[in-house]
């Protein structure tokens, strides 16, 4: 068995201990491994091995309607804890009432996650994951790390970077890390996989903080009607440009620009004419 299609066997016993798990007690630990090893797990059959039959495309939808609940409840846990950890003197009540809001959104989603857990559902899915990984054979004819490093060349981030932009290059920056992880262990792959997690952790700080940012702003005001927005407001534009200085400074990041960059290859000029060159 090759070493990619081995992870990919831990990757699938890993996702059925963590659906139970989650199933359990859909807490903060839980919620979080949950949806990495569900991502991980949809690296390995969407980029690794592309070719899916019946019960792998039935699983993945499935898993990706459970992710969906658990990442609403994921968001409201980075946003309490960033909000805990934000230490201003501006509007306390106003901060104290935000944390309240945030507690109830979390419990309104975690009453619909649970709904999507129930023993029955839970029982096919980890059946589905198990005869999914009996099923898996041959070798992927696909380098994970070449995986990885088309993602970052195929996500452009030319012009000037918007919340959009680093947004999106934060979701493929997860994404090539999970398709790397796949790779047999080196030198090379330990250090890209090192470079992806410094540059998924300023991405992951920065849009964090905007989302709760964004989240004060509904519930409280925009910056000139609380105190407490505009303080995050300021937070964020930081977090922004330590994102942005972490991108440009990313050997991983810099190498796919090249690379994208010497793959352009200008335009040849037409030929002059006879008349012209006379």
């Amino acid at each position: 068995m090759t070493s990619v299609l081995h992870r990919g066997k831990l990757i699938f016993r890993r996702m059925e201990r963590n659906l139970v798990r989650l199933a359990e007690e859909p807490n903060r630990e839980a919620v979080h491994d949950f949806r990495t090893t569900s991502r991980r797990l949809e690296t390995f059959l969407d980029l690794l091995l592309p070719v899916r039959d019946r019960n792998e495309r039935k699983l993945l939808k499935l898993l990706s309607r459970i992710r969906r609940r658990a990442g609403s409840i994921r968001d409201i846990d980075v946003q309490l804890a960033a909000l805990r950890s934000f230490k201003v003197p501006q509007e306390p009540r106003r901060k104290t009432q935000l944390m309240h809001r945030l507690i109830d959104f979390r419990v309104r989603h975690e009453q619909k996650l649970v709904k999507l857990l129930k023993k029955k559902a839970v029982a096919e899915l980890a059946k589905r994951i198990r005869r999914a990984a009996q099923s898996l054979h041959g070798t992927s004819n696909r380098d994970p790390l070449g995986v990885a490093n088309e993602m970052l060349r195929a996500t452009s981030t030319a012009g000037p970077l918007s919340d959009e932009i680093l947004h999106r290059y934060r979701i493929t920056v997860k994404r090539a890390r999970y398709a790397a992880e796949f790779a047999p262990r080196s030198a090379e792959r330990d250090s890209f996989i090192a470079e992806l997690k410094q540059l998924q952790d300023a991405l992951g700080s920065w849009h964090d903080w905007m989302t709760l940012t964004r989240t004060a702003a509904r519930q409280l005001g925009e910056i000139g009607q609380s105190s407490l927005v505009a303080a995050l407001h300021n937070v964020t534009r930081v977090k922004f440009r330590h994102a942005v200085a972490a991108l440009s400074e990313s050997p991983a990041h810099s190498a796919a620009v090249n690379r994208v960059a010497q793959t352009r290859k200008p335009a040849k000029r037409p030929a002059a004419s006879q008349s012209q060159a006379a």
